[in-house]
């Protein structure tokens, strides 16, 4: 283990002026709205995202003293008729569902909105519309604030049972539904309007940490998100405990001590992430899918793009099993599968890259030689409802590993990783749709046993993954790809069937890249800080830390990374990700 200097709070600095409590906020929004609109209606929108605590911003904003508040709350269609309108999409399950296209015009009742509208129109003075689906209440507005929530904080606040989804009252569900609720309708609705907003909207706000809020000028948000999309950037880490946890992020990534484990660290999961913008001496927290939505083109890149449209593609995650126990044995759908039965149109692709191991660490991938899949499921099933255990190595190979060992696990495959490892997950973004077969009889943090999907595991095995195959094209294959005075380039994958390149560079010099019109993703697998810098100056050398993952947007072109710091004179390493076209 080594001293932590990994960076939790990472940033990009951005002029501009920041208000900070909602006296200061209220404050200035009093300030640039007229007092007496001379007769006429002068109209503030308050949008919000899914998650936000509605009871503090709107005791917070009727302290406006508007001549009329439209809470859009009162708006929506009954609770019953949203639950009957969505369950198509929801489902029973406890975690998968359907992609809906719902937009918020469908959540709203229209004659209680043309009703408020009316009113609207009627009133001399300010009018305040709040809430969900304000800015379609009120089309037409003088000032647009935009309340938002990054998702990872709205899971913190399911669990706690503080939130409720769009229309529903549901804080008593369990968080598994609640999540599922707003991967499968909220969030795309959400993010429909806020897209639109995004250009225009006069001030954003920020009230991840309640009580504290923090608002900045739209302009200031749209010059923060530029600015990110043209350098090197990483997003705010997010550490998670696991059932299976272990404790080396504890000291690699300076984790609180006390803390039973960490098993998840999401590195590089936009969708999940936040960004901090740094405005006038205080972190501003923004969902990081912001930035994807925003400048899709600079980050992305025209092919990406063209591919994916506003979904970052490739998810770094961490995986700590050292102290801890193994993964769920699991297996990730087959592109049809998913899109027949949950309506996404890729699917969770991945590989295991270790950045460390424990002597005697492994990874269970694919299936033994002459396994029957009649009997495996049959054992599955006979484990699930009688408790006994299921003889795992009976069926799935167990491959011993070391440090720096990368697995490739095309969608199908079954896998997981083993306890004592230490992995760095490099995969597609679809983040839900792991079908887990076998949890080696524990239960979740909750108390209860996790969710077990033999039913659409049984359906996506590719049986002949089996050990040839895995030894063949699955199991640590390096290629040398070029060499230079002081580096190396290895292509370490992925398989020809998934869409993400991998390559590793180890070296002591000055290693060149180009991002070939197509976002990179890097982690530093190896060294305590390395610089990336620009050959012609375009942006500030940005100095990345062992483990750390980091986001080179397409735009950026040619780059350089060196040994930096206490790394000079030693080998280093990075691996990086992008996606693969095939001329």
């Amino acid at each position: 283990m080594r001293k932590s200097n990994y960076d939790k709070t990472p940033f990009t600095a951005v002029e501009g002026k920041l208000w900070k409590g909602w006296e200061d906020i209220c404050g200035e929004i009093r300030r640039v709205c007229p007092t007496r609109p001379c007769g006429q209606t002068y109209v503030i929108r308050i949008e919000c995202y899914q998650g936000v605590h509605h009871d503090e911003l709107r005791e917070a904003f009727s302290s406006l003293s508007p001549s009329l508040w439209i809470d859009t709350e009162r708006l929506f269609k009954s609770p019953g008729t949203i639950q009957e309108m969505t369950f198509p999409y929801v489902t029973d399950d406890r975690l998968f569902g359907f992609r809906s296209h719902f937009k918020y015009a469908e959540f709203l009742d229209q004659e209680k909105t043309r009703e408020a509208q009316a009113l609207i129109a009627a009133t001399e003075g300010c009018v305040v519309v709040y809430g969900h689906g304000a800015a379609l209440v009120a089309p037409e507005a003088g000032l647009t604030v935009y309340a938002d929530m990054p998702r990872w904080e709205i899971q913190q606040r399911a669990r706690r049972h503080e939130i409720h989804n769009l229309g529903v009252d549901n804080r008593a569900e369990e968080p598994s539904r609640h999540y599922k609720r707003g991967y499968f309708v909220d969030w795309l609705v959400c993010d429909d309007l806020k897209k639109k907003l995004l250009p225009t909207a006069d001030y954003w706000l920020d009230t991840t940490i309640p009580d504290q809020p923090k608002m900045i000028k739209g302009d200031t948000l749209r010059l923060g998100l530029r600015q990110t999309a043209r350098r090197p950037f990483r997003v705010v880490p997010f550490f998670d405990p696991a059932p299976w946890g272990g404790q080396w992020m504890k000291e690699v990534c300076g984790l609180d001590p006390k803390q039973a484990n960490y098993g998840w660290c999401f590195d590089c999961v936009p969708e999940e992430n936040s960004l901090f913008l740094q405005v006038g001496g205080e972190l501003f927290e923004i969902p990081a899918n912001d930035l994807v939505f925003h400048q899709t083109r600079a980050l992305l890149g025209p092919p990406v793009e063209s591919r994916f449209g506003q979904d970052f593609p490739i998810r770094f995650d961490f995986l700590d099993t050292m102290g801890g126990g193994n993964l769920s044995l699991q297996v990730h759908p087959t592109t049809q599968y998913i899109r027949d039965t949950f309506g996404i149109y890729y699917t969770q692709d991945e590989s295991y890259y270790l950045l460390d191991a424990e002597e005697g660490a492994t990874v269970y991938l694919g299936l033994k030689t002459g396994t029957d899949p009649t009997e495996m499921i049959a054992a599955l099933n006979r484990a699930q409802e009688t408790g006994e255990p299921f003889e795992a190595e009976k069926y799935v190979n167990r491959w011993p590993t070391r440090k720096h060992d990368h697995f490739l696990i095309p969608n199908g495959t079954v896998h997981c990783s083993g306890a004592g490892a230490m992995v760095l997950e490099i995969s597609a973004t679809p983040s839900i749709f792991t079908f887990k077969l076998w949890d080696w009889g524990r239960l979740g943090l909750d108390g209860r046993p996790r969710p077990i999907n033999i039913g659409h595991g049984s359906h996506v095995i590719q049986w002949e993954r089996q050990t040839d195959f895995v030894r063949r094209h699955l199991a640590n294959h390096v290629e040398p790809v070029a060499e230079g005075e002081g580096w190396r380039e290895e292509r370490t994958g992925l398989h020809e069937n998934e869409f993400i390149e991998t390559r590793r560079h180890w070296f002591t010099g000055t290693v060149r890249h180009h991002t070939g019109g197509g976002v990179n993703v890097l982690n530093v697998v190896e060294g305590d800080e390395l610089i990336v810098e620009s050959p012609t100056h375009a942006f500030e050398p940005f100095v990345a830390h062992y483990a750390e993952t980091f986001i080179i947007p397409a735009c950026v072109g040619e780059y350089t990374i060196r040994p930096y710091g206490s790394s000079i004179g030693r080998e280093c390493g990075t691996i990086k990700a992008y996606i693969r076209f095939k001329s």
